[in-house]
């Protein structure tokens, strides 16, 4: 912090306390504590039970987080592979075919997520290619909604790459292949890796969309979350959430220890 005194810094915690945490942390745990309770009677939720859990770890609802986490992974890694290539593309441009690629790839991200949902589904629905009904419709409108944080991501690490790292390699006679594959792409792993977790944590959450693609053997646990609060389970809605925030936590902490390695080699 750039406060040097102490009675400053408390000052600058306190502050942090009183609007930081009924914001952020407080929602969190009303659902947490929602998700252990039988009834709401009072401020908060009273009746300790675990009850909504042993239901939100089987049958529907398993199969449910098995199909965010297919989804989110299989968008993450398309979304990486697409926003990487398109800003080493980018990157090789002009400055206005990199305005272009920017307003290309920020256009899904512009609008909101249900334009692109009813975008995706009004193109796909016809031949040639024919995807509503199936579950590859879903993964596609995930990708195109992440696809966005993948570009800019790389794009601003790209901006900060020394290019004098990829002079030297070419200058000893490395191919720009070997340059790509040898130098640059490792020295962007750190910035690859946060751009795959902030790509999966994006998709793990999407409703609006999915909402208006998802066929009956394909539903993600957003939801399965949605369809439960609908219809009055708030307490299982809000194990099933918890579920959902525990499995994205997980995959972002194991994405995170990849980054810290990467940084360090």
């Amino acid at each position: 912090m750039l406060v040097h005194t102490r009675k400053g810094r408390w000052a600058v915690w306190a502050v942090f306390a009183v609007v930081c945490v009924p914001l952020f942390a407080l929602p969190l745990l009303v659902i947490a504590t929602a998700s252990l309770s039988t009834n709401w009677s009072g401020v908060l939720p009273s009746g300790p039970t675990g009850v909504h859990y042993a239901s939100a770890t089987r049958g529907e609802s398993l199969a449910a987080l098995s199909v965010s986490l297919q989804t989110a992974l299989l968008a993450s890694v398309a979304a990486l592979a697409v926003g990487t290539w398109a800003a080493l593309a980018a990157a090789s441009l002009g400055r206005r075919g990199r305005r272009l690629m920017d307003a290309l790839f920020m256009l899904p991200v512009a609008v909101p997520s249900v334009v692109v949902g009813l975008a995706v589904l009004v193109a796909y629905s016809r031949p040639p290619v024919l995807l509503n009904g199936t579950r590859w419709i879903v993964m596609l409108a995930h990708t195109v909604l992440v696809t966005a944080f993948a570009y800019q991501s790389v794009s601003a690490a790209l901006a900060r790459l020394d290019p004098a790292y990829a002079q030297a390699a070419a200058s000893l006679g490395a191919r720009p292949w070997y340059v790509l594959w040898r130098v640059k792409l490792p020295l962007l792993l750190p910035s690859l890796t946060a751009a795959a977790g902030l790509c999966f944590a994006l998709s793990m959450g999407e409703l609006s969309a999915t909402m208006m693609l998802y066929p009956p053997d394909w539903m993600p646990l957003p939801v399965q979350i949605f369809a439960a609060t609908d219809r009055g389970s708030l307490f299982t809605g809000s194990a099933l959430a918890v579920v959902l925030m525990a499995a994205t936590s997980l995959v972002l902490l194991a994405v995170s220890r990849i980054r810290t390695k990467a940084s360090y080699r």
